[in-house]
């Protein structure tokens, strides 16, 4: 597909024609930052430039404490002591990167809810939403791996837990846990090879940023109309669209600093709040925490592994169709995969032609119910395994996939949908009627 016709970069002095003559660098900066956007989107679009601030963030945080941690069972714990109280700044740099994962996935799951909802998904953005799912998994690995490093109770547990899921995948299972924790349990080389791949995923996901950056720079991108810009011409276009600078980037540095402003507050006045008080107590193997609990942005995913339990009659009818081979440990790694990859299959699961929630009255009720099952599953999550729980886990897991699987495809063919702008210029001019000069 064309791109959305706008102004080409032109050198202008000689060091700048030189220069892109060899390396447009500045006709790349030039066309990000020029690109037509669709005037109406709304403060649900802020979350991708708070993504890429926050992945700096952690890749600058992270490089600082790498000079000053010891990746050794020994050793790991006092070097955490050591960068919280020797190191020059070194309990906010530790601060930072700890509750900067927190705000990185709090804008992801509202980077990913708002696509959901607005249809971000459908053709023809289906790469670059299979390009954020796949930055969404590296991101969900290098926070487990960076849990681990401070090697306190629940660092220690969280891993043996999680790795010991790989060991439930038929077959290979045995060995692909041996591989991925080095030896029999977890133990220095667990924690070498954590660390080591800790380091080197954030550079991973940078490079899959900038090619979903690139992806929806072809595509042009979704509004909350849905509609596209036009494409006929340069003037067309420029109804329905503005220059991302300045408009958006003022938009955007706005919504930043009122968010860093409460981060800040968090990280200088609770910044412990969000974490576990057991991972300040020393690994110790002999002993096993009460409740093991991972971060609070795993918790939904986590109460779905444990819903599965061997009475539910799912696992039972797969369990005995397979001989035995799938049991309920299984069952429950598979379904905690299985519930991101549904997320992923989205754009071919929604039949509707409305691409935005919008205008679409049955759909926001399940979709704003869906949201809700998110958060009941991440209470789920941090409760014990037990009771009621267990329940209310079960059905918001069998929620989450009747979502997707069934609820998504049906509403395409049943749902009477409400009439769409034709341009996105009729619906800016909707909320924002254009002034009319008085006669004379």
């Amino acid at each position: 597909m064309a791109g959305i016709p706008h102004d080409e970069y032109e050198p202008k002095s000689n060091f700048e024609k030189w220069l892109d003559s060899r390396l447009p660098i500045a006709g790349v900066i030039y066309s990000t930052l020029t690109i037509p956007t669709p005037k109406n989107l709304n403060w649900m679009w802020i979350w991708g430039s708070l993504l890429t601030l926050c992945l700096l963030l952690q890749i600058v945080t992270g490089i600082v404490l790498a000079m000053h941690y010891t990746p050794h069972v020994d050793l790991a714990f006092a070097s955490i002591e050591h960068i919280m109280r020797d190191v020059n700044g070194g309990w906010a740099i530790r601060y930072l990167h700890m509750n900067g994962a927190s705000l990185f996935f709090i804008a992801v799951y509202a980077h990913i809810f708002r696509g959901l909802y607005y249809g971000s998904y459908k053709a023809p953005r289906e790469v670059t939403w299979i390009i954020g799912m796949l930055i969404y998994l590296l991101m969900m690995a290098t926070g487990f791996l960076g849990y681990v490093l401070p090697w306190g109770q629940m660092s220690f547990w969280g891993a043996t837990v999680i790795t010991g899921l790989f060991g439930a995948i038929p077959g290979i299972g045995e060995s692909l846990q041996s591989w991925l924790l080095g030896g029999p349990a977890v133990d220095n080389a667990t924690l070498n090879r954590f660390f080591s791949l800790h380091y080197l995923l954030p550079f991973l996901i940078a490079g899959l940023v900038i090619l979903h950056i690139w992806a929806f720079h072809t595509t042009g991108n979704n509004n909350p109309t849905g509609v596209e810009v036009r494409r006929g011409s340069k003037a067309e276009a420029e109804k329905d669209t503005v220059p991302f600078f300045p408009y958006y980037v003022i938009k955007d540095v706005f919504a930043l600093a009122v968010i860093l402003v409460i981060f800040f507050i968090l990280v200088g006045f609770m910044p412990n709040y969000l974490g576990h008080p057991d991972n300040y107590i020393p690994a110790n193997p002999l002993v096993t925490p009460a409740h093991i609990v991972p971060e609070w942005y795993y918790l939904p995913f986590y109460a779905i592994l444990r819903a599965f339990t061997a009475d539910v009659w799912a696992v039972q009818l797969v369990s005995f169709l397979t001989g035995g081979i799938v049991d309920a440990k299984f069952f429950g790694v598979a379904a905690m995969f299985g519930a991101i990859f549904v997320m992923v299959l989205a754009p071919w699961l929604d039949t509707s032609s409305i691409r935005s929630g919008r205008y679409r009255p049955s759909f926001k009720w399940w979709f704003w119910l869906l949201g809700i099952d998110f958060v009941v599953l991440m209470w789920c999550g941090a409760m014990p395994a037990e009771g009621i729980y267990g329940v209310i886990a079960l059905i918001g897991a069998s929620y989450w996939f009747a979502y997707f699987l069934i609820i998504l495809p049906l509403l395409g063919v049943l749902e009477k949908p409400l009439p769409v702008p034709e341009t996105i210029e009729e619906d800016f001019d909707s909320h924002y009627p254009p002034k009319v000069e008085p006669a004379e």
